[in-house]
């Protein structure tokens, strides 16, 4: 989509929504119309609510399991867009935000942004299966450990910064 459309398209939506008020109050009346707006926030608010508790287990299970839970992340985002479009006031918005509420529809949306999308987990991109980062443990006994000060000419035991000369005895510092 080029970018000029998306402001063109911000600046049509309110024009389309007070069309369909006036179409909708036309139709039914004004106070039906407000009562079917003020039905439309409530019902929107009970369902992200209810929706995004189911989406945030599953999320926390595919977790457990090993795997990113990618899916269940973007079905998340997606769920919040779509109780806010419930919420907002309109007709229209509230087509698009039920729409999004259906499971199949958000799993067409997956597949169809899914290239274009890129999760990250705590390690960085998703490349490999997902695994919970744990502690690393180095399990040692006394005979297979052994300090050496220097003696590789790694630069990282190199001492030769202020405080280093033996005549004068400064804190060490590494270099």
């Amino acid at each position: 989509m080029p970018l000029i459309l998306i402001p063109l398209a911000l600046l049509a939506l309110p024009l389309i929504e007070i069309g369909v008020f006036i179409w909708v109050g036309g139709e039914i009346g004004v106070w039906p119309t407000l009562a079917l707006v003020i039905l439309s926030i409530v019902v929107g608010a009970a369902l992200l609510k209810r929706q995004t508790l189911s989406t945030l287990r599953a999320a926390q299970a595919e977790a457990r399991a090993g795997r990113l839970p990618e899916r269940q992340i973007v079905h998340g985002a997606m769920i919040a867009l779509a109780g806010i479009l419930l919420i907002l006031p309109g007709f229209v918005t509230d087509v698009f935000g039920l729409l999004l509420f259906l499971p199949p529809v958000r799993d067409f949306v997956w597949h169809r942004l899914r290239s274009r999308i890129v999760v990250v987990g705590p390690t960085g991109a998703r490349t490999a299966p997902y695994r919970q980062p744990g502690p690393e443990v180095i399990d040692l006994t006394g005979g297979e450990f052994r300090r050496r000060d220097g003696v590789d000419g790694s630069p990282w035991t190199r001492l030769d910064g202020p405080g280093d000369d033996p005549d004068e005895r400064g804190p060490r510092t590494l270099h």
